[in-house]
């Protein structure tokens, strides 16, 4: 006598293991590597660009610098960059925020030269510092209130297009960016 399997209707389907498929390995290893090559040539092209100062006058070096930050906006894209990892001392390594590059590049007028740059972020509190310090013991600072809008918008003057625990990408409501890192120590007034 012989045995045989039973039949199954072919909506039955064997069941098959829950490993990952190659091509959804290959898609996010892609987006990985693609996010960190922008990032790696973002820090790449502002290393020697004086904190903003000399992209002032190189419009295809700013040219190149916002379309890697437009890259990396679409890495950060639907993140949520308004918690408390937004808390804080980020220390500035490019802008293109006139302001701050104005008293960065004046501050020898005052006897002085300008020394780390920060905002002082504590989404908790609902504050917001700029601070500016002229070593060895100079300081100008902003005092702020900031108030959280959506996942990606802080009620200030800036959304967060991409973050992560070592840098943070801004672009403000005048289409000024601003690139920080986290300092490796905390500012208090």
């Amino acid at each position: 006598m012989a045995t045989t399997s039973p039949t199954f209707p072919s909506i039955f389907k064997p069941f098959t293991s829950l490993t990952p498929k190659p091509h959804i390995t290959k898609l996010t290893t892609h987006l990985h590597s693609s996010l960190s090559t922008s990032k790696t040539t973002l820090l790449s092209l502002i290393s020697n660009q004086n904190r903003g100062l000399t992209t002032q006058n190189d419009p295809k070096m700013l040219s190149q610098i916002i379309e890697t930050i437009d890259e990396m906006a679409v890495h950060g894209r639907g993140a949520v960059t308004t918690n408390e990892s937004l808390s804080g001392t980020w220390r500035l390594l490019w802008t293109t925020e006139k302001e701050q590059l104005f008293i960065i590049k004046n501050a020898g007028f005052f006897g002085t030269e300008t020394g780390d740059v920060l905002q002082v972020i504590d989404v908790q509190n609902k504050v917001l510092n700029n601070v500016i310090t002229f070593p060895p013991d100079g300081v100008f600072f902003v005092r702020s209130s900031l108030e959280v809008a959506s996942p990606q918008r802080i009620n200030f003057r800036f959304d967060t297009v991409y973050l992560d625990k070592e840098i943070r990408v801004a672009k403000d409501i005048r289409g000024d960016y601003l690139v920080v890192d986290r300092a490796p120590y905390s500012w208090t007034e």
